[in-house]
């Protein structure tokens, strides 16, 4: 057995269809996307654009955990991203490099955060290591379930608050629930932070860890899979459906190495605005936000020259409006990395601001860009044949191949494109990623919100002043030669 497929066999507690899942390497819900991420996985060691050679730990270690020092190494960061999204398509939206770069963002400021935990940089330096060292998969679950979201988190009921309900020598007992862990099935471990702002309970609710998934009491409850299992009929739905899950804690102990903060409304708060504000993550996003928007711009456009429909006026417009789309957040990806500059620490950070803009545009841009694929293939979809031309009886298949075909192409190619066009607008796979793409970054009005506190708005003030300024000195000209 592949040694990488040993991750799936260590007692997690998977819950699909109300029965937990016993194997989810041959259930026919995950094997598609099993087989995908062990693929990628393999690449670190195989690929050059993916992994480096790691001389602290002498092996390889995923591109996510290069600490870049110059604009290069940023570039090198990107470059793997972007391997892993051309390979996905873009709609494996939570592969653990994006947790990986999470995980480097709280390296790098490790010390920062010795004064809510005087172990943390310890810790995470340790954890830092240990997740390249295993190849563990990481995902991230923050969000509280939706009880009573018309609270604040401070006066919510406990239940629906993760709480500590018990302290031992070997670490915390942790008790309720966390959303949406996206990928949870396939990861190693999540990312649990829970950025209470009461100090006087602070101790029991204000806690930050990184959590194994197969901690006895865990129980993974998976939505509906999307999966499919013939690859040829869909080719996304059977490859890509990273599932999400609600992660319910039935006293579950946590270990001392990995309870990160504890105790501290600051510290997680702080912690919690870490990851919201990681350049390195979001970096990340936008690269893989790009690979998404190319890909549905190609099929857009695929479909289009397929039937002819290129030449008309309003399609070339819409077209150019996805065109727009990729350029648009191409060029804020260039802005972002060229604009970048080394930190007080020596890192060469991104610019966070052309980051923060592309994942807002990102927000409704591919709304419109579904939208723009719905009108572009229109009737095209709901005439598909039921299943693949070459599986309809011999004496049928020359009457598909002449009523099917395109301009161009030929039925199979033509049907190929609709199938794939389908999956990405109305399918259960792609209705999912139509809203994980409009929420995964948070709630679009808070985001603006807090992109209006932090955006530095001093130079938009001395223009209009300079502005002001210059009208009234053209004021006092007036009032003089007319005095005059």
């Amino acid at each position: 057995m592949n040694n990488w497929l040993k991750h799936f066999q260590d007692g997690r507690n998977v819950w699909l269809n109300g029965e937990k899942v016993e194997n989810l390497i041959e259930h026919d819900a995950f094997k598609g996307t099993i087989q995908t991420i062990s693929t990628l996985m393999r690449e670190i060691e195989e690929r050059d654009e993916v992994g480096f050679w790691n001389e602290t730990l002498n092996q390889h270690s995923h591109k996510a955990f290069l600490i870049p020092k110059t604009l290069e190494d940023l570039q090198q960061r990107k470059a793997a991203f972007q391997f892993w999204s051309k390979k996905t398509y873009g709609v494996m939206s939570r592969l653990s490099d994006y947790a990986y770069s999470l995980i480097t963002g709280y390296y790098i400021d490790r010390f920062e955060f010795d004064v809510y935990d005087p172990e943390f940089s310890r810790k995470i330096e340790k954890y830092f290591h240990e997740v390249q060292t295993e190849k563990r998969l990481v995902t991230t679950a923050i969000a509280d379930p939706q009880i009573d979201r018309s609270k604040p988190i401070e006066e919510r009921d406990e239940d629906a608050i993760l709480r500590i309900v018990k302290e031992t020598d070997e670490g915390v007992v942790i008790r309720g629930a966390k959303m949406i862990a996206t990928g949870a099935p396939y990861v190693d471990d999540v990312i649990i932070n829970t950025p209470f702002k009461d100090k006087e309970r602070e101790k029991t609710y204000a806690n930050f860890f990184i959590v194994p998934v197969n901690s006895k009491g865990l129980q993974i409850i998976c939505r509906d899979s999307y999966a499919c299992t013939d690859i040829e009929k869909y080719p996304l739905s059977s490859q890509y459906d990273e599932m999400d899950a609600v992660l319910i804690f039935d006293d579950v102990l946590v270990s001392w190495d990995r309870v990160f903060i504890h105790g501290s409304a600051e510290g997680v708060t702080k912690a919690h605005r870490h990851q919201q504000l990681n350049s390195l993550a979001h970096h990340q996003t936008v690269v893989r936000l790009l690979v998404k928007l190319q890909f549905i711009a190609g099929v857009a456009t695929a479909i289009a020259e397929s039937i002819g429909a290129n030449h008309f006026l309003h399609v070339q417009e819409k077209l150019g409006e996805l065109y727009t789309q990729i350029d648009s957040i191409e060029a804020l990806l260039i802005s972002a990395e060229v604009q970048g500059k080394p930190s007080e620490k020596g890192i060469f950070l991104p610019d966070s601001v052309p980051l923060q803009v592309a994942r807002n545009l990102g927000t409704h841009y591919y709304g419109e860009a579904l939208q723009i694929l719905k009108q572009i293939g229109a009737g095209g979809y709901t005439q598909l044949p039921s299943t693949l031309i070459n599986r309809y009886d011999q004496s049928l298949i020359p009457l598909l191949e002449k009523y099917y075909k395109g301009v161009s192409v030929d039925a199979k190619t033509k049907t190929t494109l609709l199938r794939i066009g389908w999956e990405l607008i109305g399918s259960t796979l792609g209705t999912r990623h139509d809203l994980y793409e409009r929420y995964y970054t948070g709630d679009p009005v808070r985001i603006n919100e807090q992109f209006f506190e932090n955006y530095d708005k001093k130079y938009l003030e001395k223009r209009l002043e300079n502005f002001f300024g210059k009208y009234k000195i053209q004021e006092e000209l007036y009032e003089h030669e007319t005095t005059i």
